[in-house]
């Protein structure tokens, strides 16, 4: 029988009902096609490939006929192929797998196609964010947190983690229409951490004096 891993899940994308006064202003999922471009540096790899049967095709055109140089050097081109494929079938898995949520409080992340994880990004302690935004209109927002708060494995949260960044960094990855969705995390953020805050508790001792 078909089973939903995330069948538990009150809410997609989240492990929890939001509580009072929390909603959703967005969810979404990383663009597949621009994830295997950016994370699994798609054109990279094929160009690597490209460049070992152009290799193999110039060390032996030389010596043998045309025809067979070619049918020597086109092996690599087929292998290229394959990697190329997997690449994009990994993206392609990672994408769907992967709900990114935006609250009013909070951004939270699910992610991992084969170690399911969700991390939670209190606006409070989020220090900075970072838009990398690009042509086609994707783009990745990356989160810069405390020193305190940042204990989390660049392996486990790739690909949703800021590359080239040893310190991690969450992000979120490749999502469609990326400027339209920093204004609104920004205006978000920008209410939650201004909203003062009201501490309960008893009255100041001198205004109990006061009173009496």
């Amino acid at each position: 029988m078909p089973h939903d891993d995330f069948a538990v899940e009150p809410m997609p994308g989240l492990p929890e009902l939001p509580p009072e006064g929390e909603h959703v202003l967005w969810q979404g999922r990383p663009d597949w096609w621009a994830l295997t471009k950016a994370s699994m540096n798609l054109y990279w790899v094929l160009g690597y490939f490209v460049l070992l049967a152009a290799w193999r095709f110039l060390t032996v055109v030389d010596q043998r006929p045309l025809a067979e140089a070619l049918a020597i050097s086109s092996p690599f081109l087929v292998l290229g192929a394959i990697v190329a494929a997997l690449l994009m079938l990994s993206a392609w898995v990672q994408a769907r797998a992967t709900v990114y949520t935006i609250t009013n409080r909070r951004v939270a992340m699910r992610i991992g196609a084969a170690l399911t994880v969700t991390l939670n990004l209190p606006f409070t302690k989020i220090l900075n964010a970072q838009l990398d935004l690009r042509r086609d209109g994707t783009g990745t927002i990356a989160f810069e947190l405390p020193r305190d708060e940042a204990s989390l494995s660049y392996l486990v949260c790739w690909p949703h983690v800021r590359p080239w960044h040893f310190r991690t960094q969450p992000a979120l990855r490749c999502i469609p229409e990326a400027e339209k969705i920093a204004a609104l995390l920004s205006d978000a953020a920008e209410a939650r951490v201004n909203q003062p805050t009201i501490a309960r508790g008893a009255a100041p001792v001198a205004a109990q004096v006061a009173a009496e």
